[in-house]
């Protein structure tokens, strides 16, 4: 018997909650709920009952692209602790933006037995300016040409500004900006640099 909940339908409006909260959870290795604290559970709209057991993509949003769990998976099985700026969805079909901190809880042996996830608020300034215009262009592209074009792309913007997707965000977080013009300092905008200059 399939026990699963129906998925909502997304609606434009934020969650009302006390971005000062921390919410945790714990899954197994394939990402079933097995603990959510009291925050967690009042901010997602669900009772107790209907997370755990459940797959944590219960409260994935449907604006977040695939690419962004992909590099989180592929963090994971390296065995990479890893944080990433999700999208989820509560069980009214509002939305909530947190930073997840995803950390690997393993066996005696160092066999991952599941992840420990700990979230925290995000500032509004950083996902409208940064976040929301990123994730909506992968998730045009995966739409239109797949999730291996979607992942191209990421890794480009991220090389372009020598940073990784971890690094971006912790930029982000701590300094407001993106610095995408401040970072590639090469060869060529020297020689661009140089050209602006004669031109005085």
């Amino acid at each position: 018997m399939d026990t699963r909940l129906n998925r909502p339908t997304p609606s434009d409006r934020e969650v009302d909650w006390n971005k000062n909260k921390v919410l945790l959870s714990k899954t197994d290795k394939k990402g079933t709920i097995l603990y959510a604290n009291e925050d967690f559970i009042d901010v997602s709209g669900y009772d107790e009952f209907e997370l755990i057991g459940q797959p944590h993509n219960i409260v994935r949003h449907p604006d977040m692209p695939k690419v962004i769990f992909k590099f989180l998976w592929d963090s994971i099985k390296s065995s990479e602790n890893i944080h990433v700026i999700i999208k989820n969805m509560a069980k009214t079909g509002r939305y909530y933006w947190v930073v997840t901190d995803f950390k690997i809880v393993a066996d005696t042996d160092g066999e991952i037995v599941g992840f420990f996830g700990t979230r925290k608020s995000v500032p509004n300034e950083i996902i409208v300016k940064f976040i929301e215009p990123l994730y909506k262009k992968l998730l045009q592209i995966e739409e239109t040409s797949g999730i291996q074009a979607s992942e191209e792309y990421l890794v480009g913007f991220l090389e372009e500004r020598k940073k990784t997707y971890m690094e971006y965000i912790d930029h982000l977080i701590a300094t407001g900006k993106d610095d995408k013009n401040k970072i590639s300092k090469g060869l060529f905008s020297g020689l661009f640099e140089k050209k602006n200059d004669s031109k005085k």
